[in-house]
């Protein structure tokens, strides 16, 4: 159990992808543990926030392929646009996403990459994971998050896919834009690795978590 202010509860522990460097596939135990938090991930976007490491892109990643592995229509947004990483975890192409999209640079056909799932408990999957990726690295995040195509960019997602998961820029380093991208979510998740799940390790994390404003349904840790 989490201690203090910082407490969380966590929803799930979840295995990372080795190195995060191969692409995800679904695994059959990942998705007992998270087909069980799912439920209380009911919100239609969620925002996954967390420190600096692997553990956000490995948590979005399991949350958004669970969440289409057991038939929701659902899209994977990663907006940590200083340090883009989802496109090298997955195998996509890294450019053009979301950065070029904002800057009016691309269409929307071209920054939406399916993801075919992997792994044991993908078999009975009728539609692709949707996923956009960063793009090219961003300097001014919180400059591209109060663009008015950033908002019309999460109107079009909510109306188009039944469930959004979004990977926050860092939240306690970069707290600005971290609130931006909150400010269009409907409820927050903390990715944490194993170590921070509990005590002092994360609690920095977990706290800056919590002052997003949205609700903060608990933590995900992740074993690498």
């Amino acid at each position: 159990m989490l201690g203090g202010r910082a407490r969380l509860p966590v929803l799930a522990e979840i295995s990372g992808s080795p190195n995060g460097t191969r692409a995800w596939s679904l695994r059959r135990a990942d998705m007992g543990r998270l087909g069980e938090a799912l439920p209380r991930l009911a919100a239609h976007q969620v925002l996954v926030a967390a420190g600096e490491g692997e553990a956000p892109i490995d948590c979005a990643i399991a949350i958004a392929a669970a969440a289409a592995a057991s038939g929701r229509r659902t899209a994977l947004l990663e907006c940590d646009v200083a340090r883009p990483r989802l496109a090298t975890v997955l195998g996509l192409q890294p450019v053009p996403g979301l950065h070029e999209y904002l800057r009016w640079e691309a269409q929307p056909a071209e920054v939406l990459q399916p993801v075919a799932l992997g792994g044991s408990a993908a078999g009975g999957v009728t539609e692709p994971l949707v996923c956009i990726a960063a793009g090219r690295p961003a300097q001014n995040p919180s400059t591209l998050f109060g663009l008015q195509s950033f908002s019309h960019m999460s109107a079009k997602l909510r109306g188009a896919y039944g469930f959004v998961v979004v990977v926050a820029p860092p939240v306690a380093s970069e707290p600005g834009p971290a609130l931006e991208v909150a400010r269009h979510a409907d409820a927050v998740v903390a990715g944490l690795a194993a170590g921070e799940a509990s005590g002092r390790a994360g609690r920095h994390v977990r706290t800056a978590v919590k002052r997003l404003p949205v609700p903060a349904l608990g933590a995900i840790a992740v074993k690498q």
